[in-house]
């Protein structure tokens, strides 16, 4: 039923009202609501649907839906702008037909189902068949029962507010990515590839030299997100691109993230920049690996350090006290519960053991500025200047200049550093090399792209901060994490708090031979509680 049909009989019943008085009042609620919001003049029923409720709701809604009816089907939910736009897409820009729908058996008010339909689109049909699920709810102000409206009702790839269905011929050719020996890379395969698959077939089909097909495909709000492929109608002919994954580190990724729940995890070559691997196990398919902003905790203070060395306030051997608690600027900061204070501390006990006050009592040393840090993240490791060409979307880093104790706060990781694990890993690749190589996906030779570049550090400084990674990694807080491994390894552990967490994100960074890996699991606890056990799997694979 279309808007101005549900207006034309408002209008009519609105009639009645008038010539009826108070019959024709309850008429009025009880056609805009399917009858279900109890007598006259009663207020409007409040807990839980009951079983029949949820099970009334469930069949007008489906009813509705099978018919096409998109109005009506939204009419039933607790969204129904929403809702219908969606379900009205669903037929018209999707093409998809004859809906039949069966519902599985209830879980309180939660309704599994199974959606059946065909696809159409120029001559070419295929079926359609797959699972979802929907919740019951009570309406807050009518108290009917309703149900409540998510993208993912309509079908579970939909994940955000605009996100739609659209059945047309493909914007992209398809491709066969394959990794750096040919190995073909699929989502089937390697599940959390999906997303960057689809975006690497976005950029890169048309250069690939395949055709394109026709396509069901779900199209996302997210401009730089790509579309996610549902079901083909007519096949085009991929084109091969190859990546610069490796199958058998990406394996381990994929393995290492499932794990622990909200988990990314970047792997990269430090001698060349090529990416790996990347994964991620997250619920809302977000690329966190690539994309994510989040604070790194002590995993900047690899950057930190190698500030206070560039900027001749310390080395490696030097002076770096570590004392309970550290002011800076009328801020208190304090160390990990445990850890003993050390006033004779060097700089290497000081990044072994993580400790927060050591780095903090340096911060303000001359020649240091409030850009001190940023300076370093810009010109040595190329962090934070907007300008990675990674083959797909990716975010920088931020490290911006900070007065107050957001001065101190960012040489911990805190205040305002923003981080990835892809830039971590980069961090790492820069620290033990010396050389700062961006890390890409796709050879920038497919499309002529240009990588960003920066300085890198002095050899005596990349030596340092290698020389304290092992020694973190073999008996400071990532001894555990790293235990098992050989090779030539290092290590470093972070734990980033968030406000309105009560555990904090757990981050490690770590190398082994010729691959650097850096991982984040929110709400993880300690650094080597969950993300280090996830680089060091990476590590396993691919060292």
């Amino acid at each position: 039923m279309g808007k101005g049909v549900k207006a034309a009989v408002i209008g009519g019943v609105f009639a009645v009202m008038v010539g009826g008085a108070g019959y024709g009042a309850y008429n009025i609620v009880s056609a805009l609501d399917g009858g279900g919001s109890g007598t006259a003049g009663s207020a409007p029923k409040s807990g839980p649907p009951s079983g029949d409720e949820v099970e009334e709701t469930t069949e007008k809604f489906f009813s509705a839906w099978e018919k096409g009816q998109a109005a009506t089907a939204a009419s039933y939910t607790n969204n129904d702008a929403a809702a219908e736009t969606l379900l009205t897409a669903y037929g018209e820009a999707a093409h998809i037909t004859g809906v039949k729908i069966t519902p599985g058996t209830a879980s309180s008010v939660t309704v599994p189902f199974t959606v059946s339909a065909k696809v159409s689109f120029e001559g070419k049909t295929k079926p359609l068949t797959y699972k979802s699920r929907l919740t019951v709810v009570r309406g807050e102000t009518t108290g009917r029962a309703l149900v409540d409206w998510r993208p993912s009702v309509v079908h579970p790839e939909l994940k955000q507010p605009d996100d739609t269905l659209v059945t047309e011929e493909s914007a992209s050719p398809p491709i066969e990515a394959v990794d750096r020996n040919g190995t073909v890379l699929t989502k089937e395969k390697y599940p959390s590839l999906g997303p960057v698959l689809d975006t690497l077939r976005q950029k890169y089909g048309d250069k690939a030299g395949g055709t394109p097909g026709v396509e069901l495909v779900v199209r996302h709000a997210a401009q730089e997100t790509a579309d996610t492929p549902l079901l083909t109608l007519a096949e085009g002919e991929p084109g091969k691109l190859r990546t610069t994954l490796s199958a058998s580190v990406q394996a381990a990724a994929e393995r290492a993230v499932e794990r622990y729940g909200e988990s990314s995890v970047v792997a990269v070559k430090p001698s060349t920049g090529e990416v790996l691997a990347v994964a991620n196990n997250r619920a809302d398919g977000f690329n966190a690996a690539f994309q994510g902003r989040v604070a790194p905790g002590s995993t900047m203070k690899i950057i930190t350090a190698a500030m206070l060395i560039d900027n001749g306030v310390t080395s490696m051997n030097g002076p770096a006290p570590c004392p309970d608690t550290a002011t800076w600027q009328s801020q208190t900061f304090k160390n990990l519960t445990g850890l003993e204070p050390n006033e004779s501390a060097t700089l290497a006990d000081t990044f072994m053991r993580s400790c927060n006050t050591g780095f903090i009592k340096l911060v303000d040393e001359e020649p240091l500025t409030d850009a001190s840090l940023t300076a370093e993240a810009e010109e040595r490791f190329g962090l934070g200047r907007d300008d990675w060409q990674t083959g797909i979307v990716s975010f920088d880093g931020k490290v911006p200049p900070s007065g107050g104790p957001d001065r101190a706060a960012n040489a911990i990781g805190q205040g305002q550093v923003q981080m990835n694990p892809l830039n971590m890993a980069s961090v790492t690749a820069t620290a033990i090399t010396g050389t700062f190589r961006q890390p890409y996906l796709v050879s920038p030779d497919l499309d002529g792209r240009q990588l960003a570049t920066a300085k890198g550090l002095p050899q005596s400084t990349a030596a340092q901060l290698k020389q304290m990674m092992r020694l973190t990694a073999t008996q400071g807080t990532a001894q555990e994490a790293m235990s098992g491994l050989g090779g030539d390894i290092g290590a470093k552990t972070g734990s980033a708090e968030v406000d309105g967490q009560a555990t904090s994100n757990s981050w490690f960074t770590g190398f082994r031979n010729d691959v650097a890996a850096a991982a984040m699991t929110e709400e993880g606890g300690h650094g080597g509680d969950a993300a280090g056990p996830i680089v060091a799997d990476v590590l396993r694979a691919g060292g």
